[in-house]
């Protein structure tokens, strides 16, 4: 007879059993007795069939008219077993999924508990797998304050009562194996809070895969069947990422590139991507592409960036392998992918995580530190282990499994900063009383120091809008240990500048020349990103002042100022061929502006401007060093005229660029030069194949013995109206 007691039976009923494997599946009850417990509501009659001959072994009893089920067999020892049961007339055989065995490892849950766990998202969330010749899934998940937690799905009609997962103590980690899940099958966790009261269904904190949005319901998926083909990519990527390698890089959102309006106006999936995108990129000379967040979000409207399934390439383009073929194809044609990662905030959609076992388990107990008044959304706990845990492993995620080339880190000064954003009173202090977030600032160094161990060759890129000093320092130098910092500052300064009259600009000069003060503290990314085209900004076009002639004029010449400042260049789509209305995620770009000039001319402007970057060592082997720069004019505010060289290592390798920020053509305009001989202009905004007036210098210009900028030597030339030209000295001889 069976001695589980009537009040056990009754938690398992009311699914408040916080320890369910110890009472169902088989059960030892000394001297060869064995009790089968099941808990299948709906059930009609549960027996014990043997598991080789599917003989019966033992018809089980009802223990409790809500379908609890319990017998006792005699025998040497526990047999292997399956479960015949009938469900209003009709029969069916299955395993028990409570006679197997914890999948998770004691080494797994100390480095999880640890917070040094770089894997675990290979035994947390979904994981197709064979356990003892059974095929199902595994399912783990992180609720420490949990009463009870239960893996729902089609499997199993959404019932919470009829997979209730074991709790791994002290981890605070449920798992359960579940016979017979298939891949694409939909699933959430059901919990129940400390308290008794069920919460709203969650998503896997480590999904792979997720319904498309709005619903929101995550999916089995195998991560383990494609078959990568960039194996050369990989042997030379070192190549493309280093800080003395050109990096020209075109941010894409996947959703708005380009849409089939004939198709209701559809997104492209990530395989047509691959094959209309990629092309385009390379035609343009672009080295790199930069997604906005692909890790699955809610709301359309965020672009990404307030994500809840975190280890999921949103489903709105593709399953997770057309999203690694979009990678694949990518390194096959020589371009990096980078993808914007966003681990500073998450939304408090009810599905997420936020109060994800009925307490603030990711995100801070307290508003002022778990809250983000900015966006609405909560902040995670970066000083609990779990958490920095999920969120490092993650990085290392996409850059492993997806063989991503970096990430672009979003919003770290809202890290950074115990009081981002907020005013007195309304933030709380760090334990030496300051406003630096040291949990942060821990968190972001380990996982910098994780992914550049593990992955040398990839760029980890902050998107930083303080003076923080030594973003892009390594750790062991005191710094964040990031690779590249976007220049926000740059961006800023030059964006007031160009967007001014030109006849007001020799009042602003200084905000085209003082980025040039701070410009070898970082590792620079010179972007024009998402950020400049949105919320009323307007496009880079309609900020640019005067006539139609002058806007494009004033964009050409701020693209090649772009191209010579020392830095890593950034341009967001749309950009590169001067569209005209702000960007607007609901559609796509407006492409249909190719059909003028004016918007042609810009593009093959970038196109060559890529073009003469990426074959220029000067222009970008000694971008974080100020021996890659020399001043030959920056003071001549009253005619907004610039002139500078670029140089490389062996700096006989150098180009001049010179230019002119008004609408007037300056004729034999003398510029000093460093060396003498015969110079050669390469490039020339206001050529008529850019639009411009083909204001050019032809043929040889050679130096004169004239000391002009400091200078022995100086040439003199034709300077375009609000143009900049470009020059390499060709010979020594005059």
């Amino acid at each position: 007879m069976d001695t589980l007691s009537k009040e056990i039976i009754q938690s398992i009923v009311d699914s408040n059993c916080d320890d369910i494997f110890a009472y169902l599946g088989c059960h030892s009850l000394g001297e060869g007795q064995y009790a089968f417990r099941l808990f299948l509501p709906g059930a009609d009659v549960v027996e014990i069939f043997s598991y080789e001959e599917k003989a019966l072994l033992l018809k089980l009893e009802r223990g409790h008219d809500a379908g609890f089920f319990t017998g006792v067999l005699s025998c040497k020892e526990a047999p292997k077993y399956l479960v015949n049961v009938c469900y209003q007339g009709a029969w069916s055989l299955k395993e028990d999924p409570y006679r197997f065995s914890s999948h998770i490892g004691e080494q797994d849950l100390y480095l999880f508990g640890e917070g040094t766990h770089e894997e675990a998202y290979k035994f947390m969330g979904a994981h197709l797998t064979s356990v003892d010749g059974v095929e199902g899934c595994s399912f783990a998940v992180w609720a420490p304050n949990a009463k009870r937690v239960s893996v729902v799905g089609d499997f199993n009609h959404w019932d919470g009562r009829m997979h209730m997962m074991r709790k791994n103590i002290p981890s605070g980690i449920w798992d359960i194996f579940v016979p017979g899940v298939q891949q694409g099958d939909q699933y959430k966790y059901e919990l129940k809070a400390a308290d008794g009261n069920l919460l709203p269904h969650k998503a896997d904190p480590y999904g792979f895969y997720a319904q498309r949005p709005p619903e929101q319901a995550s999916v089995v998926y195998s991560m383990k069947g494609y078959q990568w083909q960039d194996q050369q990519w990989s042997n030379k990527r070192y190549a493309y990422t280093k800080r003395e390698k050109a990096v020209s890089i075109y941010e894409v959102h996947l959703g708005s590139w380009r849409r089939k309006p004939e198709e209701g106006n559809r997104y492209l999936s990530y395989r047509e991507l691959a094959v209309e995108l990629i092309p385009y990129v390379k035609e343009m000379g672009f080295t790199h592409i930069q997604l906005m967040p692909v890790t699955e979000f809610p709301f359309d409207g965020s672009w990404g960036y307030q994500p809840i399934g975190m280890f999921a390439p949103t489903s709105r383009y593709g399953t997770p392998d057309d999203f690694k073929y979009f990678v694949d194809q990518c390194h096959q044609s020589e371009i990096a992918v980078l993808v914007d990662w966003v681990p500073g905030h998450f939304p408090t959609d009810q599905h997420g995580l936020g109060r994800f076992d009925g307490t603030p388990l990711y995100e801070h107990a307290d508003s002022r530190q778990g809250f983000h008044p900015d966006w609405n959304t909560f902040i995670y706990n970066y000083g609990r282990k779990e958490v920095a845990n999920y969120l490092m492993c993650n990085a290392l995620y996409w850059l492993d499994v997806f063989h991503l080339d970096g990430l672009r880190v979003d919003a770290v000064a809202s890290m950074l900063y115990l009081d981002y954003s907020r005013n007195s009173g309304e933030w709380v202090p760090n334990r030496y009383g300051g406003r630096e977030n040291i949990e942060a600032i821990d968190f972001i160094r380990q996982v910098n120091e994780r992914v550049y161990k593990n992955h040398p060759d990839v760029m980890m890129v902050a998107e930083e809008s303080t003076a923080w000093p030594g973003v892009s320092k390594p750790t062991n130098f005191g710094g964040l240990g990031f690779g590249f910092k976007w220049n926000m500052g740059w961006m800023n300064d030059s964006l007031e500048y160009i967007s001014k009259e030109p006849v007001h600009r020799q009042y602003h000069h200084h905000d085209v020349t003082f980025s040039l003060y701070y410009a070898f503290s970082e590792n620079f990314v010179l972007p024009l990103s998402h950020d400049e085209v949105v919320h009323g900004k307007g496009s880079i076009l309609t900020r640019m002042p005067g006539d139609a002639w002058q806007k494009f004029a004033n964009m050409r010449a701020y693209y090649a100022f772009m191209w010579g400042h020392p830095g890593k260049k950034l341009l967001f789509m749309g950009c590169e061929f001067a569209q005209g209305p702000e960007w607007d995620h609901d559609n796509s770009l407006c492409w249909h502006q190719l059909e003028l000039n004016e918007h042609r001319s810009i593009q093959r402007l970038v196109r060559d401007l890529n073009l003469l970057y990426v074959n220029n060592p000067c222009l970008y082997e000694v971008d974080g060093d100020e021996n890659g720069f020399e001043w030959v004019e920056a003071d001549d505010r009253h005619n907004s005229v610039l002139a500078f060289y670029r140089k490389a290592i062996n700096s006989d390798d150098k180009l001049l660029f010179v230019c002119n920020f008004t609408p007037i053509l300056r004729e034999d305009f003398r510029v000093g030069v460093s060396d003498s001989g015969s110079y050669k202009e390469i490039l020339n905004t206001d050529k008529d194949i850019y639009g411009g007036g083909n204001n050019c210098n032809d043929g040889a210009i050679l130096s004169e013995a004239v000391a002009w900028h400091y200078r022995e030597n100086s040439i003199q030339i034709k300077l375009p109206p609000l143009g900049v030209v470009v020059f390499r000295r060709e010979s020594d001889s005059c």
